[in-house]
């Protein structure tokens, strides 16, 4: 590859930070969004649940562990045959554990989708279908039943002298896969006519706002109980007549500005890097390598038209420059966004593997005004 194609990599690379920091940081505030986006209610909410089922229909791909074997063995003897776990084969098998979510006011006959992953040592899944097993919550009550066809994302073909392989064989999913059996109670008002809202991302400023909007906006007393949850007492009226369900579906219509926490967020394992418009970075001077990042801002007076009845103001300008020289550091003044140095970088070809390693350097010595999140 030429140097010229390596750089342009380079810059497709980090392409994506700095079409995220232009959007972001040009943008002069957060915009209102509704309270469904922003809150859970406190009582309704997703449980997980789980069972262990057989596969067949597998072209020779199956697993041969004790486990798919007395399965398979099983699954005979309800049908009145009577095996052994040496009469059977289980290459067209494989036992897998099965995972599902259920939601929250899910009915009896209600479909869900279900998740499969190999136990044993299956090579795939592909072709399979799963045969009938019940999937239980943690209190150990089964709450719905799966079966169906597989989808599989993946494959994998070989012989003996070479053997391709695609994104993950051994896991599948069947869409509508499980019956809801059994419906998980929901309180959606309290017995005392109090609805408590958990913010997703826990804030005071928002708890405050979402306190604020419900008092005004629909009538209803509403308090901020700390960051993350806010408690609403429902009208008399709206108990008496029942009218809980339209009370909390205006409750989720209400827009409220959400506080914008300043975090960058950085995923190492693909080079992911967010940062959200209020994360500035402070006095620093950076050199990465061959690298050298400059940031500087002069405080520049800003005259009016004559007789326009405007005031003369400071403003700051901001320049920002890059060199491949790594010998020469410059004091940097005052503040400058990651916008600034995102296209600084991008500028010389940095790849996101430089903006990542930067980032930490300038969290550690304490000149970016954000929280640094790794994952």
């Amino acid at each position: 590859m030429t140097s010229a194609a390596i750089a342009g990599s380079r810059r497709w690379a980090v392409l994506g930070l700095v079409c995220a920091a232009a959007l972001g940081f040009g943008a002069p505030s957060a915009h209102a969004a509704r309270l469904a986006e922003l809150v859970d209610i406190d009582g309704v909410r997703d449980n997980q649940i789980y069972g262990i089922g057989i596969v067949v229909g597998l072209n020779g791909t199956g697993d041969r562990s004790p486990a798919s074997k007395q399965m398979l063995a099983n699954v005979y003897r309800r049908l009145g045959l009577r095996v052994t776990q040496r009469d059977v084969k289980s290459d067209n098998v494989a036992a897998v554990l099965i995972t599902a979510t259920l939601p929250p006011f899910a009915r009896p006959g209600q479909r869900i989708d279900v998740n499969l992953s190999t136990i044993g040592d299956a090579k795939s899944l592909f072709g399979g279908t799963l045969l009938q097993a019940p999937l239980e919550g943690a209190d150990g009550q089964v709450y719905a039943v799966a079966q169906g066809s597989l989808s599989v994302g993946g494959f994998s073909f070989g012989g003996q002298g070479a053997s391709a392989q695609r994104n993950h064989p051994t896991v599948a999913r069947i869409p509508g896969g499980a019956l809801v059996e059994r419906e998980v109670p929901m309180h959606l008002v309290a017995a005392d006519g109090r609805v408590r809202l958990l913010l997703r991302t826990p804030s005071f400023r928002t708890a405050e706002r979402v306190a604020a909007a419900v008092t005004e906006q629909v009538g209803a007393s509403a308090r901020a109980l700390d960051a993350a949850a806010i408690e609403v007492l429902l009208p008399t009226e709206t108990l008496r007549e029942r009218r809980a369900v339209p009370f909390v579906a205006k409750l989720l219509d209400l827009e409220v500005e959400p506080d914008t926490p300043a975090k960058v967020v950085i995923n190492e394992r693909t080079g992911t890097i967010v940062a959200g418009e209020r994360v500035e970075i402070g006095t620093v001077v950076i050199s990465h390598g061959n690298l050298t990042v400059t940031v500087t801002e002069t405080p520049v007076a800003s005259q009016p038209p004559a007789l326009s009845g405007g005031s003369t103001e400071v403003l700051p300008r901001t320049q920002v420059k890059a060199a491949e020289q790594g010998s020469h550091f410059v004091i940097l003044r005052r503040t400058t966004t990651v916008g600034d140095l995102a296209a600084a970088l991008n500028a010389l070809g940095g790849t996101p593997r430089d903006i990542i390693a930067i980032f930490q350097a300038i969290e550690r010595a304490g000149a970016l005004r954000a929280r640094l999140e790794i994952m």
